[in-house]
């Protein structure tokens, strides 16, 4: 029987993380071109997609066209589920072993709009990062902020160096509480949309329904609450 982390599950492209689109494809070729090393190619697409993919959790589109890679790739923004599918299928495209996880995050520096849009709640269920298996283990990744975004809001980027977890700070750069990890959900070779999908019509039914655009980018400031 294969080990966890030499399943070819999570190679294999899917209906999601669709790893054998032309366009996700090109684009992990191109991002890792000249590295040969799994864990550079890791690091490299990591990059990639946490400034290359803009961050915004407005205009939520559940439906099963939307959240796929190539998606998202095309739309060239996104929020954490997306970003991740394009991350996780970036790697298997390029041959490094990749895989959703999932946790639920208190965010204590979400802005007041996007509060008031999750029913007045911090806790954003279902937060999504990737996991890569680099030398025999899964190593976790999010690549949901952009440096841009994080700059406004006064958090410092995620690094990742493809050997230690790069998961939210639990603390901005003044030290005030940032993301608090309060639920695991596990990992998955696939997208479990239809459980995401129904935590969010009954958690956030303002937020999933309408999709309401909006810019955090320009919400955010230094010293947002």
């Amino acid at each position: 029987m294969a080990s966890e982390t030499n399943d070819r599950r999570y190679l294999r492209p899917t209906a999601h993380i669709d790893a054998d689109h032309p366009a996700v494809v090109a684009f992990a070729r191109r991002t890792t071109a000249g590295v040969d090393e799994a864990r550079d190619k890791a690091v490299a697409l990591f990059f990639a997609v946490r400034d290359g993919i803009r961050y915004t959790p407005y205009g939520v589109d559940l439906s099963p066209e939307a959240m796929r890679a190539s998606a998202t790739l095309a739309a060239g923004k996104g929020f954490c589920i997306p970003k991740s599918l394009l991350l996780t299928a970036a790697a298997r495209a390029v041959g490094v072993p990749a895989r959703l996880g999932f946790a639920d995050v208190r965010n204590h520096l979400a802005s007041p709009r996007l509060l008031e849009l999750m029913g007045g709640t911090d806790v954003f269920a279902w937060h999504s990062f990737t996991e890569f298996d680099l030398g025999g283990r899964w190593v976790k990744a999010t690549p949901a902020f952009d440096r841009g975004l994080c700059e406004r809001f006064g958090v410092v980027p995620l690094d990742f160096d493809g050997t230690t977890d790069a998961l939210f700070h639990p603390f901005d750069a003044a030290g005030r509480r940032h993301m608090e990890y309060i639920r695991q959900r596990g990992s998955f070779a696939d997208l479990p949309l239809a459980e995401i999908r129904a935590t969010f019509e009954a958690l956030y039914p303002a937020w999933v329904e309408g999709a309401p655009a909006g810019d955090l980018h320009a919400e955010a400031s230094p010293g947002s609450p």
